[in-house]
């Protein structure tokens, strides 16, 4: 009997034998899935109920990481915290960062962030005009780093966005701009990940592979052109699976020195 016991403890650890590790997710209304009771509003954090274990994920690709990694490895202790806010923009994530970065001190971030930058230049572009991609991917260096200078050991993902000639963004005029934009806020991403060491996962390359999939419909991936299915969350999710398990692993190792 004792060397029963033994050998449980052994290959399950108790969950008070290793620290939490905290995961933040932000970003905008496709992290968002209106966790929190929120409607689907932009309400902050503060103002939502993160306290009603049915609606404290959303339903998002988000909700899917964070049930598999506490279902699937209940000994690392996983706290998984979700701060997408539906309509944010790379410059909102910043007005928030002390609430949703520094009082949580993450272990690990997950950002998913750039549809609605490019949604809102087209909306209020002038003609001929084109989106600032030097500043924008400066602002987004700048988060980084100063996330980095607050927290030295902080595990970065940096999600790609992506967009779909699908709903109804398939007839408008300014689709091809739109996707060109969007496809060059994913190419500064991808740079950004070398230039910090962080993991890249890159939904844009995803969703690139599901449109020439010409057998489906593109609104069964994105209904509207910029909101996944659930059929894609659950792409999102196991990509995003996929692509972290190994720092995720590292980490809980770590964790338990």
């Amino acid at each position: 009997m004792r060397r029963t016991i033994l050998l449980i403890l052994l290959l399950f650890p108790m969950l008070g034998l290793c620290q939490s590790i905290r995961i933040v997710w932000i970003g905008d209304s496709i992290t968002d899935g209106g966790w929190g009771r929120s409607g689907g509003s932009m309400a902050p954090a503060e103002e939502r109920n993160d306290r009603d274990q049915n609606h404290r994920y959303g339903h998002s690709y988000m909700f899917l990481c964070a049930s598999a990694l506490q279902s699937d490895h209940p000994e690392r202790g996983y706290s998984c915290f979700n701060r997408g806010i539906s309509g944010y923009t790379l410059q909102e994530l910043h007005t928030r960062w002390k609430q949703d970065i520094e009082a949580l001190q993450p272990d690990v971030i997950s950002i998913l962030i750039g549809t609605n930058d490019v949604h809102r230049f087209l909306h209020h572009a002038d003609a001929g005009s084109t989106f600032d991609l030097i500043a924008w991917e400066q602002s987004y260096r700048e988060y980084l780093r100063r996330t980095r200078e607050a927290l030295p050991e902080v595990h970065l993902i940096l999600c790609t966005p992506f967009v779909m000639q699908a709903g109804r963004l398939a007839a408008t005029p300014d689709y091809p701009q739109r996707a060109a934009t969007i496809a060059a806020c994913a190419e500064c991403i991808r740079h950004l990940a070398d230039e910090f060491q962080a993991e890249l996962v890159d939904f844009h390359a995803l969703f690139s592979q599901l449109e020439q999939q010409q057998a489906v419909p593109a609104e069964y991936w994105i209904w509207d052109g910029i909101h996944p299915t659930p059929a894609a969350h659950h792409r999102m999710a196991r990509m995003w699976l996929h692509q972290t398990k190994r720092q995720l692993r590292k980490l809980s190792r770590e964790s338990r020195q």
